[in-house]
């Protein structure tokens, strides 16, 4: 499983299509551990780019602190699961507590 997060300074950030940068972490879902972390660069920002370009490299779900409802329907298209409201935390922390059913979903921060 390859878990996606958009981030800012090394936290999950708010601005999903316009982060920094994304961490691929790369999980055992069975064992629940942490297996790589990879931060990648996204392509300038477009309107539907970034579901296929997730997609294409291997990405099966999103942690996001928020996204508008079109979105989220574009990477249900891609097969990708998105979670909506996390905190901002570190991607492992995130992922850590995702993998051991506490990651609590607050208010989706996107507004559109």
């Amino acid at each position: 499983m390859k878990i996606a997060i958009p981030i800012a300074d090394g936290k999950l950030t708010t601005h999903f299509g316009h982060c920094e940068s994304f961490a691929l972490v790369d999980v055992n879902p069975t064992d629940k551990k942490i297996l790589k972390r990879e931060d990648i660069i996204p392509p300038p920002h477009e309107p539907g780019l970034l579901p296929p370009w997730l997609a294409e490299r291997g990405v099966n779900m999103i942690i996001a602190g928020g996204m508008g409802q079109r979105a989220q329907g574009l990477f249900a298209e891609q097969c990708i699961q998105v979670f909506v409201g996390a905190p901002a935390d570190t991607p492992e922390a995130l992922v850590g507590n995702y993998l051991s059913g506490t990651l609590q979903a607050g208010v989706n921060a996107c507004d559109h």
